[in-house]
């Protein structure tokens, strides 16, 4: 047995068979590899490895708290038990499995804290946003990321550029595809049963690297249309491989993606299902788990395996709405297509004031609107805020009586109410990353002021430096409770109709318009935001998007209904200009 560790600071090399007993002094979160070699009747007995060998062990922390790792091939006669310390202290372990040589094995290691925080991992806090685990937990994450599918298998030079040039301007997330390409993954896995575990050192070595600056790796584990299934047909074939990918990679700072669009698989609302179910088996470290969409992974939250959600979208009022309606975070991986400049700039701001995390800055000059955007925001109480809409010029993320942001898209006279009480107030240019300090604070209930120049956009603070100083001395992580607020469902106080489709049929061959009709004018109706979703319940496969805004014509995706005629949910949701949810319902015929 041979023990080896993989700091984030340094990678060690693997010492002699009998060297040690033990793995050496190991900082937290930095996995050390715990090396079984199959002697030759146990290589005679498991001529294939990754199907036959059941070895796993089971770490004690010094507060007793426990973790299951199972161990992963790497390929000759090596058996590797990868963990990771999340506890400063000795820890113990013992080993069990069907090699009779190594049962109830017994060992220890000693974890050495670090000074880094930032090196932890990562969990959901605060219903829509992420912090540092275990001993950190206090220490809220700013989720920074961009999308490099290849990034385990670009040429070195390339990869190294990405991690230098993203580090630098404060990235903390890198999303991409464990296995690489579709090319790459039949390499890796030639047949079910079979995986080349050379081929996957290099992503071993890439992810570490990602860690070492302090940087997650989003872990898709298999594309879209139908990878995954190809791959690994049988459910026996599919746990295999999740349960090899949580040996190997779990011990890592990285977060679980799924795969890359979860419409594109027959059932795949039942798939994810099954490999998200495994993943919060078997990963002892509860990292967070979601997976791509076409649009948005919120259809499969009810399922209780996920516990964040994933957009590919750049339309806010689908973010905007649902971020009402789930207790989730939601992490924004793109939309439609690759953009720069202006666009890319306001698509992130907008995205954030959806209450989204961004993940999709994958151009070369995205990263500088990207580095602006953490820095503004590593000087606010981002893990507080929450979509605020008594604001009139702009769209605006408040914790009330501490912080007001609003963002100012088309410059202009800005109207904020806020809190009494007196507030610095700051304006933030977000192409340079510049701000321009009003001299003398705001004090009253209503803010009302202009950018400095109508040139481009702007965001706007009005914050309590002091009292937000003061607060970051509490013991406490959140400054609030946030509570999802109730929809209305009564048809008496909705203030709208559907209007079309007028009739009680639709079909999937002749797309239908769809509209909705105001009651009446109000204040609060002067701006709303629409979200047209349907599901057939019959089919399994949770709702889709099918429309936004007040009209338009429905986009039915064929997946939606497996047998015809079928019995079709139509829902539109309403958001108006005081952030006030409404749905209505209307049950339909879908057709071919």
């Amino acid at each position: 047995m041979v023990f080896r560790r993989l700091p984030l600071l340094l990678l060690c090399a693997t010492v002699g068979v009998h060297a040690q007993t033990t793995c050496p002094a190991t900082p937290l979160y930095s996995p050390c590899d715990i090396v079984f070699e199959l002697n030759d009747a146990e290589a005679a007995a498991h001529p294939n490895p990754y199907v036959t060998v059941d070895l796993r062990a089971e770490f004690r922390s010094p507060r007793h708290r426990t973790y299951l790792l199972p161990a992963f091939w790497d390929g000759g006669r090596r058996m590797v038990i990868r963990f990771s310390p999340t506890e400063a202290g000795d820890w113990d372990y013992r080993v069990s499995g069907n090699l009779q040589r190594f049962e109830n094995m017994a060992g220890k290691l000693s974890a050495t804290a670090v000074e880094n925080p930032a090196l932890g991992f990562i969990r959901t806090a605060n219903v829509h946003h992420f912090a540092h685990t275990d001993d950190n937990k206090n220490l809220p994450h700013l989720w920074t990321g961009e999308t490099s599918y290849r990034f385990g298998f670009d040429d070195a030079a390339t990869f190294e550029q990405l991690l230098a040039t993203r580090a630098k301007q404060k990235f903390n997330h890198i999303r991409g595809a464990a296995l690489g390409s579709p090319q790459d993954a039949e390499k890796i896995f030639p047949k079910p049963d079979r995986v080349d575990p050379a081929l996957l050192r290099q992503v071993d070595e890439r992810i570490l690297a990602l860690n070492r600056k302090s940087i997650v790796a989003d872990l898709i584990l298999a594309w879209g249309q139908g990878e995954l299934t190809r791959l690994f047909p049988t459910w026996q074939d599919r746990e295999r491989y999740i349960r090899y990918m949580v040996a190997r990679y779990a011990p890592m700072n990285i977060t679980w993606q799924g795969v890359d669009a979860f419409e594109e698989y027959e059932n795949g609302r039942e798939l994810l299902k099954e490999i998200g179910g495994l993943l919060k088996k078997l990963d002892p470290y509860q990292h967070p788990r979601s997976t791509g969409a076409r649009v948005t992974s919120a259809p499969l939250l009810d399922d209780g395996w996920m516990n964040y959600i994933t957009y590919h979208s750049s339309d806010d009022q689908v973010g905007a709405i649902e971020h009402q309606l789930y207790a989730a975070p939601a992490v924004n991986v793109g939309g439609e297509g690759a953009v720069e400049g202006d666009t890319f700039r306001r698509r992130l701001w907008n995205s954030t004031m959806n209450g989204q995390y961004p993940s999709f800055a994958n151009t070369a000059n995205s990263g500088a609107a990207m580095a602006a955007w953490n820095g503004f925001f590593a000087d606010t109480r981002h893990w507080d805020l929450e979509p605020y809409h008594d604001v009139d010029g702009g769209r605006a993320l408040a914790l009330e009586e501490i912080e007001y942001i609003v963002y100012v898209e088309r410059a202009g006279q800005v109207e904020v109410a806020v809190e009494k009480h007196s507030y610095n107030v700051a304006w933030f240019n977000p192409i340079t990353g510049d701000y321009t300090l009003q001299k003398k604070d705001f004090k009253g209930e209503k803010f009302l002021g202009e950018p400095p120049d109508r040139t481009h956009d702007w965001v706007l603070r009005l914050s309590r430096e002091g009292k937000k100083e003061s607060m970051l001395k509490s013991f406490r992580f959140e400054a609030r409770s946030v509570v999802l607020q109730e929809v209305e469902q009564s048809a008496q106080k909705i203030p709208f109709d559907i209007v079309a489709p007028a009739t009680d049929t639709v079909s999937l061959s002749k797309p239908a318009p769809y509209a909705a009709k105001l009651k009446r004018e109000t204040r609060a109706t002067r701006s709303m935001m629409w979200l047209w979703t349907g599901e057939v319940a019959t089919a399994g496969q949770g709702y889709r998007v099918l429309g936004t805004g007040p009209k338009g014509t429905l986009k039915i995706p064929p997946e939606l209904a497996k047998r015809f005629p079928a019995v079709l949910q139509l829902r539109v949701t309403g958001m108006n200009a005081n952030g006030k949810v409404y749905t209505i319902d209307k049950i339909m015929q879908l057709t071919q």
